[in-house]
């Protein structure tokens, strides 16, 4: 799951960074990236351990 969900984070930083530079996307992007980074404090404060 972490590895999953750092994958996605990758993706959607990529994913602002052109529409950031291009201007596409406008706020969507944006709003799914805040998303992204809401999840993965979640996650860290959460703090599952896997076995």
């Amino acid at each position: 799951m972490g590895s999953m969900l750092w994958t996605i984070i990758v993706i959607l930083v990529v994913l602002w960074l052109i529409g950031f530079l291009m201007h596409i996307g406008g706020g969507l992007i944006h709003i799914v990236l805040v998303i992204a980074v809401i999840l993965f404090i979640v996650n860290l404060l959460s703090g599952r351990k896997t076995i």
